[in-house]
């Protein structure tokens, strides 16, 4: 007998009007400025993202690491010693500035969330969200956004695991990311990992120690959740840009570097190399294509886009390198194509 005729596909089924693509555009560490120990804040806030906020523009959703606090809480948990104290504190006034610069997603699994205790992360979250922005990265939360009919969720992860999810627990993490997977589309990860500086630009599979601290193994931990059904991981932490990759036909940012650090952050050589980068999916969560919107950090800290290229040239060795057989080719423009 013949063979009966197939079923329409699953995609005939589902309704006509969903998008082709879907996209992303995601930044690094964000530090607007800080009051503590002393008032390093800029004099208009209101020009902070000016030079970039056209570029950040045009995407679904628009993520960054807030690498910060946002409160008025006067202790720190990092104790008051002199020498570099980094402990951050933004003034809960800034939330309308990232707003206005158009975020939508904002991390919070990072190593200053806690700087001003329990207080301070609650107040964070608290002036992240009464601003209409979400936040990402408490322990055992998924937060879900819906882009033109598609299901996009997203957890954070950091090595904390007492306040986030943490990025060394696979079998927690993949159980979390199974389950966001029920109700999302695709499931978007943000990971705050890695050693730091320009000695931690090379991603390794293999853990990462930081002053003794164990900071996960970004590779396995990466590829582990994608296993389990993410569709997108964003890596940040190392305070330097690092390779992309493509697993299973899902894109990993190993680390988006410096975005923002008012006063705060080292901008020397690579540290103050940066980058937008532009993700487009289909809506199953599927790299479709990207771009890498060059940055430079000025020596106070604040981004402009940079018309040397310098980050994508960057970008494009470290893929090379880390990543030689991956299914990625970066243009000398920072055009990301599949291979």
């Amino acid at each position: 007998p013949l063979p009966a005729p197939k079923s329409p596909s699953q995609a005939a089924q589902k309704p006509v009007n969903l998008p082709v693509t879907v996209s992303i555009k995601a930044v690094g560490d964000i530090i607007p400025g800080t009051n503590f120990p002393y008032n390093k804040l800029p004099e208009k806030k209101e020009l902070l993202f000016e030079s970039v906020k056209p570029y950040l523009k045009g995407a679904d959703i628009l993520f960054g690491n807030f690498e910060s606090t946002m409160t008025d809480y006067p202790y720190s948990s990092k104790g008051g010693g002199g020498g570099m104290l980094f402990a951050f504190r933004t003034p809960p006034s800034y939330a309308k500035i990232l707003k206005e610069a158009g975020f939508n997603i904002l991390n919070i699994a990072n190593n200053h969330s806690y700087d001003f205790n329990e207080q301070g992360f609650n107040d964070t979250i608290k002036n992240i969200e009464s601003n209409g922005m979400k936040s990402v990265g408490k322990k055992g939360q998924i937060v879900y956004k819906n882009v033109k009919g598609v299901n996009f969720a997203f957890i954070g992860f950091s090595n904390y695991g007492e306040v986030h999810n943490s990025l060394l627990e696979l079998k927690a993490g993949s159980e979390l990311v199974k389950k966001a997977k029920e109700k999302a589309d695709i499931v978007v990860i943000s990971v705050h990992a890695g050693a730091e500086g320009t000695g931690a630009l090379n991603v390794r599979n293999k853990t990462e120690l930081f002053y003794g601290e164990n900071r996960g193994n970004m590779v396995l931990f990466s590829r582990t959740m994608i296993d389990a059904g993410a569709d997108l991981i964003l890596g940040h932490g190392p305070h330097v840009t690092r390779a992309l990759e493509l697993y299973k036909g899902k894109l990993i940012a190993y680390s988006l570097g410096n975005f923002m650090g008012y006063r705060t952050l080292s901008t020397a050589g690579e540290l103050g190399q940066s980058l937008i980068l532009d993700v487009k999916m289909n809506p199953k969560g599927d790299f479709v294509s990207g771009k890498i919107i060059p940055v430079k950090l000025d020596g106070r800290g604040l981004p402009s886009v940079d018309e040397d290229f310098r980050s994508v040239g960057l970008i494009r060795s470290l893929t090379k390198s880390d990543f030689p057989n991956t299914g990625l080719k970066i243009d000398d423009k920072g055009l990301i194509l599949k291979k």
